[in-house]
């Protein structure tokens, strides 16, 4: 499935309930915010490979979901929009500053 139907597909399944009135940028970013919790949920208190993947992979479609919604309603194109933050980020961490190192840009 392609991002643009995959985008239609979330807009048909809120419409048919008519959810789009709780739809707003604002609760959609809590939303995200709430599911993004409920993925790092997942990870408390467990050794690296401990994590239910299962649950893991329903919280990200959860996290998906609310970044796709979001972007639909700003009329946004989602390849678009990571691959201008990829440019800006390839001027900020230029490989021969940034690479093995995980210091934040400004502190190159």
């Amino acid at each position: 499935m392609e991002l643009k139907e995959i985008t239609s597909a979330l807009v048909r399944f809120r419409d048919e309930r008519d959810w789009q009135q709780f739809h707003n940028p604002k609760d959609l970013a809590i939303g995200l915010n709430v599911e993004a919790g409920e993925l790092l949920e997942q990870f408390l208190w467990k050794q690296q490979g401990e994590e239910n993947q299962e649950a893991v992979k329903e919280e990200l479609a959860d996290v998906f979901s609310f970044c796709f919604l979001l972007a639909h309603h700003y009329g946004w194109d989602i390849p678009s929009i990571i691959q201008d933050k990829m440019l800006k980020n390839a001027d900020r961490y230029p490989v021969e500053k940034a690479k093995g190192s995980n210091k934040k840009y400004n502190e190159l």
